[in-house]
């Protein structure tokens, strides 16, 4: 492990830092084959969204072990200060790209584009980088999204959530009332997966049955759809850095990345007949799996210069890729769209570029902008 300058007295889990990152290549390769998949039930790489769900989980675990011992000693002004010289900085760069590239993705895929006037725009791109989620009524791309300049976004804004949630409230929990509120919550996880809707909330011609995707919109169901993705995730995260039970193996980063990648690879089960083998799969990764592998990553060693770096790098690159990617993925559906009966090399090329470029426009942000201005932050503002 090596030191964390963020948190100058804490070691890194490096394992877990380069596990974000695989989880991350893999979100970005789902949202690039979903440009040409026709529906949920036939998507390549079928459960990348579950990567969402992991990301809850570790973030959940990364907080109690950053957070849980320092509270006697630091003000949940401290705290948030922190986190969002953490986490903001690249949620308004994310916004600024999808914003610069707003127009070039002008297709009948996102029909409002062509309609919005530069000052919208505008006006939007200031909203959503105050993390103000926007409103079904306010969308200026057509899908509804709270930041349709960025659609990951809604994500952050659902780990903001998490952090309040931790800040005012979970971090006094005992392990035992934790427990049973992570117990409570997993329930949730269960209502979306198998489609039981105790609470009445979804129509009956619900479009993406049997499954957690979702969490994007201000509507009552996508609201609880976030909602249950958020809170079992992330605070089970929580409880296992309290628990402190970790599993140690040998590769142990090796094995866990093959877990991520064929749990999010995964085909949709069941097709139309059986649904419900698909929730069930999804609820197995979500309560069990997900936190199986965090426990791994956190418990097991990386060894070796070359595994250290490549642990390093994803790490690095990890959140800058999630958060940036997207604004890229917008103009690879408008290029899709405008151009259907493209040649599959032309397919293949397009979207191979789209990917590394991705990773490239992560790297550069995270070198030229968001190293320098946490920087600057935590000199000028944080210590104060």
């Amino acid at each position: 492990m090596q030191h964390n300058d963020y948190l100058a007295s804490k070691p890194r889990y490096e394992i877990l830092d380069g596990l974000r990152g695989v989880a991350s290549m893999m979100v970005v390769a789902y949202h690039l084959f979903e440009t040409y998949s026709h529906d949920p039930l036939h998507q390549i790489l079928n459960h990348g969204y579950l990567a969402v769900d992991f990301f809850f989980v570790l973030s959940g675990f990364v907080i109690g072990y950053a957070y849980d011992d320092r509270w006697t000693r630091m003000t949940l002004k401290d705290f948030f200060k922190r986190r969002l010289v953490r986490l903001h900085p690249m949620v308004i760069m994310g916004t600024l790209i999808g914003a610069l590239l707003f127009y070039f993705g002008d297709c009948s895929a996102f029909p409002f584009i062509s309609e919005t006037p530069w000052w919208k725009l505008l006006l939007l791109f200031l909203l959503s980088c105050t993390m103000i989620p926007a409103v079904t009524s306010w969308d200026i791309r057509g899908w509804e999204e709270t930041n349709p300049l960025n659609g990951p976004t809604w994500s952050l804004t659902l780990e903001y959530i998490a952090n309040i949630l931790y800040a005012l409230f979970i971090r006094h929990f005992s392990k035992t009332l934790l427990t049973i509120f992570v117990i409570g919550t997993g329930f949730l996880t269960i209502d979306l997966t198998m489609n039981l809707d105790v609470f009445n909330i979804f129509s009956a011609n619900r479009n993406a049955a049997y499954t957690v995707i979702g969490g994007w919109s201000i509507t009552p169901a996508q609201i609880y759809i976030g909602i249950s993705r958020l809170l079992y995730p992330f605070f089970m995260g929580l409880l296992l850095s309290r628990i402190n039970k970790l599993i140690k193996i040998k590769r142990g980063f090796w094995w866990c990345s093959i877990l991520i990648i064929v749990m999010l690879a995964m085909p949709r089960l069941g097709g139309q007949e059986n649904m419900w083998m698909n929730g069930a799969y999804e609820a197995f990764c979500i309560l069990a799996i997900c936190p199986l592998i965090v426990a791994i990553g956190a418990g097991s060693d990386i060894k070796g210069k070359r595994s250290v770096a490549i642990c390093t790098f994803l790490g690095e690159i990890s959140y800058p890729l999630y958060i940036t990617h997207f604004p890229l993925v917008y103009m690879q559906i408008a290029w899709a769209n405008s151009h259907p009966d493209a040649p599959l090399g032309t397919v293949i090329c397009l979207s191979v570029s789209t990917f590394i470029l991705s990773i490239g426009l992560a790297y550069a942000s995270l070198k030229l902008y968001d190293i320098p201005v946490r920087e600057w932050l935590k000199k000028h503002w944080l210590m104060k």
